[in-house]
């Protein structure tokens, strides 16, 4: 059993466990991973399920609720192969995984938010972003990773 006083690490190393547990799970059911020696593109790494059909996943963490982003430049919500791998870390326990297809943002809503900041005096990058908190949380469960990589089965 690992270390689940998740505490102890730094954000970087939590966003590294993030990845490679996510990698691990995916294995776990039968489907290949590959990962590429450079993360400049906004793809962590790429599934082949058991049909050969490729999907590209971005790996996001976050310690209980809050706010997770991703490029929009970097995240293409038209690309029908591409998911949010959302692992949530609460201590004493290990992370839930939720598998979201990017399409869950084409209709914004109170979890699943899209960004231009593109009013005066806003300079921040466009970005979709996931807003988890207690109250919105139950909302993720149809993403379940359990449930979700039925789709790559």
């Amino acid at each position: 059993m690992p270390n689940t006083n998740w505490t102890q690490l730094k954000p970087q190393q939590l966003g590294r466990y993030a990845e490679y547990y996510t990698k691990m799970e995916f294995t776990s059911h039968g489907c290949d991973v590959y990962t590429s020696e450079v993360d400049d593109h906004g793809i962590d790494f790429v599934v082949k399920d058991k049909n050969n059909r490729f999907c590209e996943i971005q790996v996001k963490s976050l310690r209980g609720t809050g706010y997770v982003f991703m490029q929009k430049s970097k995240f293409d919500i038209t690309n029908k192969n591409l998911y949010l791998a959302l692992l949530i870390f609460e201590v004493g326990k290990l992370p839930d995984i939720f598998l979201i297809p990017s399409q869950a943002w084409e209709v914004p809503n109170e979890i699943f938010v899209d960004r231009n900041y593109d009013k005066p005096g806003q300079k921040s990058i466009p970005e979709y972003g996931v807003n988890i908190s207690k109250r919105n949380y139950s909302i993720l469960e149809i993403f379940k990773f359990e449930d979700s990589i039925q789709d790559f089965l």
